[in-house]
């Protein structure tokens, strides 16, 4: 039988969206082969805004692709990238590119897409003289939260994308299952509203600085009374649903969204299954090419699914990316 994630591992893997399946960067500094310089993409105020970009170390153009940390818009930083996306992504010749991006609710939702679009819209006018990249194609790829913004990126950025790979993503914000207390984290001890903002409150972050089980908490807060949309974005889901239109990928999918992999597990209890067959569906409609890999009995991060399933859904990954990138 597989252990359950406790609360604090459980609310951890959002701000990685891997799972069990995020490795560290130690392997990279011991490869003389890969480098990593991190960069400014970035200044609000006196905030710089960073991206750290993995590249064989040679002097050769890349294809390039971006991934988006996950962690609820509420946590995580660049550092939190797939070990095992960004690996495969490198042995298959790309350059990798993990951003940060200001957090809720400090930053609203539309400034947290800013700082997408504007990060997408960076890497193609500067990445080749900065990075030395192919600034033509540009491959989004991030889990949970991250997979919700690769799937805004996907109508939302300047230029599309060429192609986007969405792990246990969404594309709604107001469904009962982010606008009403959820059952799963009401069965945890509920946290009090001035715990909550204890670790929130101050200037927009990227990094983490403030404790991150602060951060946590701040998230377990808005699960446990149904409020994530109203303050991630200040609007009322359930008075102003339309103010969200513009934020949800759900409701914006045409002809002309990229190419889409979706994976997600079929018994995940933060974002919903259903989140990924309602973009299917949008997909179905709009004749948008996609794939979609199911993991029967894993949950968010495809915690306590079956290992070879969760082979199985990623070797779908770079199969799928190569055919847009590399054509």
């Amino acid at each position: 039988m597989k252990t359950p994630l406790d609360r604090r591992q459980f609310v951890q893997s959002l701000a990685t969206g891997a799972t069990a399946l995020t490795l560290g960067t130690s392997a990279f500094a011991a490869d003389k082969k890969v480098t990593m310089k991190t960069y400014t993409y970035k200044t609000v105020g006196k905030l710089q805004i960073k991206a750290d970009v993995y590249r064989p170390n040679d002097n050769k153009t890349r294809p390039v692709a971006l991934w988006i940390h996950g962690g609820a818009l509420i946590m995580g930083n660049r550092a939190g990238i797939s070990g095992r996306v960004r690996d495969a992504l490198l042995d298959e010749g790309y350059a990798v590119v993990s951003i940060d991006y200001r957090l809720a609710p400090e930053t609203k939702i539309d400034g947290i897409i800013s700082d997408v679009e504007d990060a997408c819209t960076w890497v193609r006018e500067q990445g080749l003289k900065l990075f030395n990249i192919d600034p033509t194609r540009l491959a989004v790829l991030g889990g949970s939260a991250g997979g919700y913004l690769t799937l805004t990126a996907g109508f939302r950025a300047k230029v599309r994308p060429t192609v986007l790979v969405a792990f246990w993503g969404y594309g709604d914000l107001v469904g009962d299952w982010y606008s009403k207390p959820s059952t799963f984290y009401r069965k945890q001890p509920l946290i009090s509203e001035e715990a909550a903002w204890k670790g929130v409150t101050g200037p927009p972050l990227t990094d983490g600085s403030i404790k991150r089980n602060q951060r946590r908490d701040f998230y377990l807060y808005t699960r446990q009374q149904g409020v994530w949309p109203k303050l991630v974005s200040t609007f009322d889901p359930h008075k102003q649903p339309e103010k969200f239109k513009a934020f949800e990928p759900v409701k914006n999918v045409t002809k002309d969204y990229p190419p889409t992999l979706m994976i997600h597990g079929t018994v995940d209890t933060d974002v919903p299954y259903e989140q990924s067959v309602l973009m299917a569906e949008q997909f179905d409609k709009h004749d948008v090419a996609y794939e979609f890999a199911t993991v029967k009995g894993a949950g968010h991060g495809l915690s306590g699914g079956d290992r070879k399933l969760i082979d199985a859904a990623y070797a779908k990954v770079m199969p799928f990316v190569n055919r847009y990138m590399k054509p």
